[in-house]
This record gives C-alpha cells, structure tokens and sequence, in this order.
C-alpha cells in the first residue's frame, strides 16, 4: 500500500507532463493539504490552463477545497480535503484535465504566438 505522497507523485509521472511538478502535503488538525505548482514558462500559456480548470468545480466542496492562482508563468493549487481519499480522488481527476489542457497547448499553442 503506497502513501498519498507516493500516489501523487507516481500520478504526476505517469501524466508525462512536460512540465516541473512539486507538491507538498501537510497534515493539520482538520484537514490534509497539498501544493501542486506547475511552471508553464509563460502567463499566457499558464492562464489558458487556469481558465479551462477554473470551470470545473470541485464535486464535494464540503470534503475538498482547491485554490488557484497564476503567477510568473507558473500555476499553482493549493488542495485542503477532510480525508486522504478525497484529497487524492480530487487530486487525480484534477491533474487528469490539467494533463489534456497541457497537451493541447503542446499540440496547437505553437500557432497562438502568430
């Protein structure tokens, strides 16, 4: 049985995402927490990822909170969820869309520029 860190980290490899991905987890009193932040190299590219994610809410606001910001070309996320499972359920489904928004942007941001 792996960790919730071993599970983000290894779910984060296996998206290839081309990208620098760090996370941290804490654990409070109430809640488990974890930063995922991801260098897109520019605020544009960034900031398409943050309205495409921004959509979608999160299915259980009562067990999971996430926030996200923009900044230097990097997106960042901050995750609080009440239990281990629901932070990484969240987590999962969340990184596979950051995942198909990064590849689009591989495959067809080169146009964007011109």
């Amino acid at each position: 049985m792996c960790t919730l860190s071993t599970f983000l980290r290894i779910l984060c490899e296996k998206q290839d995402l081309i990208c620098n991905v760090c996370f941290f987890i804490t654990h409070n009193f109430d809640f488990i927490c974890s930063d995922l932040e991801v260098d897109f190299g520019s605020d544009e590219n960034a900031s398409i990822v943050y309205a495409a994610l921004a959509i979608d809410k999160e299915l259980q606001p009562d067990k999971v909170k996430r926030q996200m910001s923009v900044a230097n070309g990097k997106l960042s996320v901050h995750f609080e969820g009440v239990e281990a499972r629901f932070l990484r359920a969240s987590f999962s489904a969340f990184v596979d869309v950051l995942t198909l928004a990064t590849k689009t942007i591989e495959q067809f941001g080169q146009g964007m520029d011109s």
